[in-house]
């Protein structure tokens, strides 16, 4: 920024901010308009914002289904949408722009602000996000003397004039909150402190570099850096983590917001992990903690994951991205993550005036013990947060003449300083579990195959004295590249007994390889997320005369962070052929030939009109390396989201009417002995009426005949709470700055909602009592009151949605309820929805 915008900018609000000592906060949060700060919070339109915002990254779903994501965001209480900008894809080829289809990054900003959302542009243009080579596009490697992400004028250059391209797009489409539109801040570069030390002087005098270019570029709304502790001061440096409230020291100057950009609500995967989970009472906590810690926005990474279509994860990332947010891969609302969330954020919107204009007192009773309040004298209003850290004792407490009961690990929050409306750890709202249900309609699969040639040295159009580097060659157009060499043997080089072989050992730098000998298959090596390189090993049996070694490398993905990312490598360095006769044979330098890209692939194999230009046969015995399948299925009625179940195959790639929908990887087992993912995503818009073309290339051998077409839902609804839970928080509105029941003494309910269109069908289960166990897995405890199903069944079948009232008298008998004595009895409830005609 320079010395006149930025006094300019000063100005602006310091005047904003004496003006709010006296403001009240309008109701409408979308009000866009000029956008500043002071040390609480962001103001917009001189309205002070308590932000709540999640991440939904438009090429990770399609633009058919966004509308419905970002109403399900809005719905879940959220007011602002962060997303990144990925420069690789919007400019694949240097100066050839692509903004269409899941790339139109305006359409989806115009939509956030049509939700009447705000927006946070995070555009890097370094990302990071799990996605390929961190969002940098390939084509940069190749410029000359370029090193990334240091004060470098090849870098700089490029990474202003992609900035300015973004910048502009956004100010000529009126997209930023000043201009009217939904945009209220900019991120420029991305956890940089991970790697400045790397480059030392430079890197400080790159970061400053960053935030001048950034901020001169569009001086209008704030810039932020994330997990940058020594961001220059006309930037706003935030948090990444899980647990901000106590690992954020701050942000880079007094007059500033703590603003927490990346609140992980679970973790990505990588082919090999087991599953990843993050509680929802531990976000909520989290989140609690932040804002009674002077914290007022938090963004979830991610709110929705989705998918990573094509080839466009990073090394080793599943296809599928954060499902366990709480929109989960499909776009499905994952109970009780959403719903638990939702009533924090309506809580937290009950205090929002004290909490950004009052008065804000701490009070540490003890390491784990801290209350904190918020009030406006003037006007009575009051708030608390009253928050146990303990793991695992719970605590009561004084505050203000009345006892608390403060679970571990938890904070309550009480909107007038008296009553406990919503704590983090009682979670009231419903719960749900994920169905794949196989297709009745799609899976009677014909399938066809047809096994590419193993190519030889005299195939191959690249020759070289030993193997070229891997991306060098391919330029990230595909994962494929093939090596071949021949070699001639005398039976005097071959092993003397006929119980020895030969053992051919491959050193490759990453990330997988397919080993061939004279057209037979040798084998399968892969590295890992942690360490891409590896050695393969195999037996091998060589002949007297010409022997062809080939090999098809690949990559899978292309590494996401780090420093001078430019010198990543990837593909074999060193073959070396043990157990012959002569001793051990190094054959890199014998020369070898290269060709980029599978035959299949070439061909477009996964298209109509390429599907036509190689022979088809039936498929029979065992799968085979190197092979293609297709068939044709019709599209599952409805419009519940389809997934392609990819059990009992090895390693590949789908396309679904020509549509790459990601790399599956069924033999990389987890530390469990199962895949890491094994259904994956097609989106109903790349599907057709009939006859949707579907093509698998199967590398390292499979099963065909169990691959399947499923369904999705989430129609199996629970609800686990105790009586003494508090009720939800619809139960309570502000009225006039005073809060008030919407019904004569409140109690906890149990609440049960089908999605649109479905009713509940069935209860399952039912029990009043001591039950146990989670959602799809209650089991009857000790005692419970007979009656109990009974009731549930009359107050919720076919309905859409119905309450429960934790009542002993609703829920029980005088007579014969084993559990009178109980002291505190709890309600457990497991229902299935579907549409009103299904049975």
């Amino acid at each position: 920024m320079d010395m006149k915008n930025r006094v300019r900018f000063i100005l602006l609000l310091t005047g904003i901010t004496l003006i709010l000592v006296s403001s009240d906060i309008s109701d409408d949060e979308y009000t866009p308009g000029p956008v500043t700060y002071n040390a609480r919070s962001l103001v917009i339109d001189k309205n002070p914002l308590l932000i709540f915002s999640g991440s939904i990254h438009y090429p990770r779903s399609t633009p058919d289904m966004w509308p419905e994501i970002l109403q399900k965001a809005k719905d879940g209480g959220l007011n602002t949408i962060e997303t990144y900008v990925f420069w690789n894809i919007h400019e694949p080829v240097q100066g050839q722009y692509n903004f269409t289809g899941n790339y139109d990054l305006v359409k989806f900003i115009k939509l956030i602000g049509e939700k009447k959302m705000y927006a946070i542009l995070r555009l890097g243009p370094f990302i990071q996000a799990e996605w390929n080579l961190g969002g940098l596009p390939f084509w940069l490697r190749e410029i000359p003397d370029i090193i990334f992400r240091s004060y470098n004028e090849p870098y700089m250059v490029h990474m202003k004039k992609y900035t300015e391209v973004i910048i502009n797009m956004m100010k000529a489409e009126g997209l930023f909150a000043p201009q009217g539109g939904p945009i209220i801040l900019a991120q420029i570069e991305n956890e940089y402190n991970h790697v400045q030390e790397t480059y030392r002087e430079r890197g400080i005098q790159y970061i400053k570099w960053a935030a001048d270019m950034a901020t001169g570029l569009y001086p209008e709304i704030p810039w932020i850096m994330c997990k940058q502790k020594d961001a220059p001061p006309n930037v706003i440096s935030t948090c990444n983590g899980r647990h901000c409230a106590d690992t954020f020291t701050g942000p880079n100057g007094p007059d500033k917001p703590a603003l927490w950009t990346e609140n992980w609500t679970a973790q990505y995967r990588v082919f090999g992990d087991p599953p990843s989970q993050r509680a929802a009472e531990d976000i909520a906590f989290s989140v609690a903690r932040f804002l009674m810690n002077n914290g007022s926005m938090t963004n979830y990474y991610m709110y929705h994951g989705g998918t990573n279509f094509g080839r466009t994860s990073s090394s080793f990332v599943t296809t599928r991205y954060y499902d366990e947010a709480p929109l989960d891969e499909f776009g499905l609302i994952r109970e009780p993550k959403w719903s638990h969330l939702r009533d924090l954020h309506s809580t937290l919107r009950l205090i929002k005036k004290p909490f950004l204009l009052g008065d804000r007192s701490v009070q540490d009773i003890d390491d784990n013990i801290q209350i904190a309040t918020y009030e406006m004298p003037e006007s009575n209003l009051c708030a608390a947060f009253l928050s146990n850290r303990h793991k695992k004792i719970h605590r009561t407490i004084e505050f203000r003449g009345k006892s608390y009961f403060l679970p571990r690990r938890s904070v309550s929050i009480l909107p007038d300083c008296k009553t406990v409306v919503f704590s983090t750890e009682l979670i009231v709202a419903q719960h749900n579990s994920r169905t794949f249900i196989p297709s009745k309609k799609a899976n009677n699969l014909k399938w066809e195959s047809y096994r590419e040639t193993i190519p030889t040295f005299k195939d191959l159009p690249v020759h070289h004295k030993s193997p070229i580097e891997l991306t060098s060659m391919t330029k990230d157009t595909t994962d494929y590249l093939w090596y071949s060499t021949s070699l001639h043997l005398d039976s005097d080089d071959l092993p003397m007994r006929p119980d020895i072989y030969p053992v051919i050992q491959i050193q490759s730098l990453g990330d997988a390889l397919l080993a061939f000998v004279n057209g037979e298959y040798v084998g399968f090596g892969h590295g890992s997320h942690v360490e891409n390189s590896f050695t393969f090993s195999k037996p091998v049996s060589f002949k007297p005369g010409a022997n062809h070694i080939s090999i098809l490398a690949m990559t899978v993905g292309l590494p996401n962070s780090g420093a001078y990312m430019e010198k990543r490598f990837s593909g074999i360095r060193v073959v070396v052929l043990q157990g012959m006769s002569t001793g051990a044979l190094d054959i890199t330098l014998n020369e070898w030939g290269h060709k980029v890209g599978s035959e299949g692939e070439l061909l477009e194999l996964f298209t109509e009109e390429g599907s036509k230009k190689v022979k088809w046969g039936p498929v029979s015995g065992p799968g085979t390396p190197i092979t293609w399948y297709k068939t044709y299925f019709p599209t599952p009625d409805g419009n519940d989201p389809v997934a392609i179940r990819m059990e009992r195959m090895g390693k590949g790639v789908v396309w679904v009417n020509g549509h790459n929908i990601g790399r599956y990887w069924e033999n990389y087992r987890s530390p469990l002995g199962a895949p890491s993912q094994t259904e994956y995503h097609i989106p109903r818009s790349f599907l057709q009426s009939k006859n949707n073309l579907l093509v698998v290339y199967e590398e390292s051998g499979g099963t065909i005949s169990g691959v399947m077409i499923h369904t999705v839902v989430r129609d199996i609804i629970c609800s686990f709470m105790y009586e003494d839970y508090p009720p939800s928080i619809d139960s309570w509105t502000m009225d006039n700055d005073v809060l008030k029941a919407l019904e004569e003494k409140p109690k906890p309910k149990a609440r049960l909602t089908c999605d649109h269109e479905k009713v509940i069908k069935e209860i399952q289960f039912a029990s009043f009592g001591n039950p146990w166990g989670s959602c799809g897995t209650y089991m009857q405890g000790t005692c419970q009151s007979p009656n109990a199903k009974k009731v549930i069944e009359m107050a919720c079948l076919g309905k859409e949605s119905c309450t429960v009232p934790l009542d002993r008298a609703f829920l029980g008998e005088a007579n014969g309820d084993s559990c009178a004595q109980e002291k505190v009895k709890r309600l457990a409830i497991q229902a299935r929805c579907a549409k009103k005609k299904e049975t």
